[in-house]
C-alpha cells in the first residue's frame, strides 16, 4: 500500500470500473513494469498474474516494442485514415491477417476492444443489407457475456450492473442465450467440461421466437473471461457454428481476451477448431503498449458490402485514431515478438504446469470452484453473507501487499499471466494466493 507521502493530488481522476471512494483511502499505485513485474509506488514487485488487463502477453517493457514507437513517432506521428493511408497500416493488417483462420483476411482497425465489438455488429448488419436482406437486424448475445462498453457491446453483453444504469438507452431487437456455467455438473473441471453441450440449442429456441429471417448475428466471447473465466463445455461451440450456418446468421468470436496466444494457439477459433465470420481483437494485439484492436472479416462479408456500393465510401464507419501509426508500429513489433520468442507454443507447453498448480487450490479455504484452459484459471470463492463479492476483493488487495496481482469479480480470482512466465511464477501466483486465503474471514 502507497504511503500518502508519495502520493499525488487523487481528487481530480474520475477511475473506471473502479471503487473510487475505497481506492483513494487505500490506494495501490504502480510506478514501473519490466519483464513479469511491477513496481508498487513504495517499491515493493509484484509479480503480475494478469498480464495487465488480460493484456500484455509478452511481459513488460519489450525493448523492440519501445524502439518501433520511438521510431515511428520520430518519423511519422499521426496520418488521417480517411481517403487516406500510411505504408505501416497495411503491413500491420497483413500481420494479422496470416494469424487468422483462412479466409478471414480482411482487417478493420480500432482503438480498443469496445470499439472492435461495435465495429462487428455494424458490418453485420452492412453486410446482410448489402446481400438484400436489410430485415435482419437481431443480434444474440449471452448471459454474462462481456463485450465492452459501447452501447452496441452493453446491449449484447449479458453483466447486469454493466447494463442497468443505462437500460433505457440500449439497442432494441436484442436477445441472449444462457450462460454455460453450471457448478451442480461441472465443479472443479480441468480444461472444457462434458457436460453442457445443449446449452446451444436455446439458439434454437431463440430462433424459433423470433424467426431467423430478423436475425444478423450472434456473438459469444469463445472463453468468457471478465465473468469469471467460464469455459465452454466440449462441443457447445461447434453446435453454435452449426446453427448459425444452417440459419444464415453470422457468428461473431469476441477474442479481444483469447487471441494472441491465451490458449496457447493463435485464436480460440485455432485452438477450437470453430471457425465465425468475424473475430473482434484488441489487448495481445499490441501488448497494450498503443491501444489498439481490430476486426478479422471473413473476405465474402468484406467483398458483399464493397461490392453492393455504386461508388465512393462503402462502409460509413471508422475512427479517427483507426491504425494509428504508434499502434501499427506497436502491432508490428509485438507479432514479431511472438513469433520470434515461439510464444504461444510456449503458453502451449506451460498449460498443465499451470492447470495443475491451479488445481491445487481445490481444496483451499473458502474455495468452492477451479476451472482453467490454456493461461487462464477461475478461482471461485464462496461469498460471504450478505457482501457478494467482499471476500475476493479482500484477497485481491492482500495478494498485492504480498507481491502477487490478481484480478476479481464478484467473488471469483482470475489468473492469466503474460506468456513469458516462469514454472517457479507460476507457483508463486498460486501459492500466494493459497496463503492470503488463509488470512481471510
Amino acid at each position: 500500500m502507497t504511503s500518502n507521502a508519495n502520493l499525488p493530488d487523487l481528487s481530480n481522476l474520475w477511475m473506471p470500473f473502479t471503487a473510487n471512494r475505497q481506492f483513494k483511502e487505500h490506494p495501490r499505485l504502480l510506478t514501473k513494469a519490466k519483464g513479469m513485474y511491477y513496481t508498487a509506488a513504495d517499491g515493493h514487485p509484484v509479480l503480475d498474474g494478469t498480464a495487465g488487463l488480460w493484456c500484455v502477453n509478452a511481459g513488460h517493457g519489450r525493448q523492440e516494442i519501445i524502439d518501433a514507437i520511438a521510431r515511428q513517432t520520430a518519423e511519422l506521428d499521426y496520418a488521417p485514415s480517411f481517403q487516406l493511408g500510411h505504408t505501416d497500416s497495411f503491413r500491420a493488417a497483413s500481420a494479422v491477417a496470416r494469424l487468422m483462420p483462412e479466409g478471414m483476411d480482411r482487417i478493420f482497425f480500432t482503438n480498443s476492444g469496445s470499439e472492435s465489438v461495435d465495429t462487428s455488429l455494424k458490418i453485420a448488419l452492412a453486410y446482410h443489407r448489402a446481400r438484400g436482406e436489410g430485415q435482419r437486424t437481431r443480434l444474440i448475445g449471452r448471459e454474462r457475456g462481456y463485450h465492452g462498453v459501447g452501447f452496441g457491446g452493453i446491449s449484447v453483453g449479458g453483466i447486469s450492473p454493466n447494463r442497468k444504469t443505462f437500460s433505457g438507452a440500449l439497442l432494441p431487437n436484442v436477445d441472449h442465450l444462457p450462460h454455460t456455467h453450471d457448478l451442480s455438473k461441472n465443479k472443479h473441471t480441468r480444461g472444457q467440461p462434458a457436460w453442457g453441450e445443449h446449452f446451444a440449442d436455446q439458439l434454437e429456441s431463440i430462433i424459433a421466437l423470433h424467426d431467423a429471417s430478423t436475425i444478423a448475428a450472434v456473438i459469444v466471447e469463445p472463453l468468457a473471461g471478465s465473468t469469471g473465466v467460464l469455459i465452454p463445455p466440449k462441443g457447445y461451440l461447434e453446435k453454435l457454428r452449426a446453427i448459425t450456418e444452417k440459419h444464415g446468421i453470422l457468428l461473431i468470436f469476441d477474442e479481444v481476451i483469447t487471441g494472441f496466444g491465451r490458449l496457447g494457439a493463435n485464436t480460440a477459433s485455432e485452438f477450437f477448431g470453430v471457425k465465425p465470420d468475424l473475430i473482434t481483437m484488441a489487448k495481445g494485439i499490441s501488448n497494450a503498449a498503443v491501444p489498439a484492436g481490430a476486426v478479422a472479416v471473413r473476405r465474402e462479408i468484406h467483398d458483399t458490402i464493397v461490392g453492393a456500393a455504386a461508388s465512393g465510401i462503402e462502409f460509413f464507419h471508422g475512427y479517427t485514431y483507426s491504425a494509428h501509426p504508434l499502434a501499427t508500429a506497436a502491432i508490428l513489433a509485438t507479432l514479431g515478438i511472438y513469433e520470434k520468442d515461439q510464444l504461444f507454443k510456449r503458453a502451449a507447453g506451460l498449460s498443465q504446469k499451470f492447470e495443475d498448480a491451479a488445481h491445487n487450490l481445490e481444496n483451499a479455504r473458502h474455495v468452492i470452484d477451479v476451472r482453467n484452459l490454456g493461461l487462464v484459471a477461475g478461482i471461485e470463492l464462496q461469498p460471504r453473507e450478505g457482501a457478494p463479492g467482499a471476500r475476493a476483493a479482500e484477497v485481491f488487495a492482500k495478494c498485492f501487499d504480498a507481491g502477487v496481482m490478481v484480478r476479481y469479480t464478484g467473488d471469483i480470482i482470475a489468473v492469466s499471466p503474460p506468456l513469458i512466465i516462469e514454472e517457479q511464477q507460476i507457483a508463486e501466483i498460486f501459492e500466494t494466493i493459497d496463503k492470503v486465503l488463509k488470512t481471510v474471514a
